[in-house]
């Protein structure tokens, strides 16, 4: 366990019980959120892999994708 962290436990634990449990669910929530973004990360590596080589070969080929903007929102086609 790191010093800093030691610190933060010191200093939790003056709180009372409530304060310290809501602490702890912000602790572990924090935990299982990255846990879910690493591995919806993981996860995607492949599928945006495939993307890039499309758009590799799109490229090669002299296809052009244009970026349109509409209401705060962005989106791709490709020119007729």
């Amino acid at each position: 366990m790191t010093e800093r962290l030691e610190q933060a436990i010191a200093a939790v634990q003056m709180l009372s019980a409530a304060e310290q449990d809501a602490i702890a669910a912000l602790i572990l929530d924090e935990i299982a959120d990255e846990r879910r973004w690493d591995e919806a990360f993981a996860r995607s590596q492949e599928p945006l892999g495939r993307l890039a080589g499309k758009v590799r070969e799109d490229i090669r080929r002299g296809k052009k994708a244009v970026l349109l903007r509409s209401s705060g929102t962005r989106s791709f086609r490709t020119p007729s």
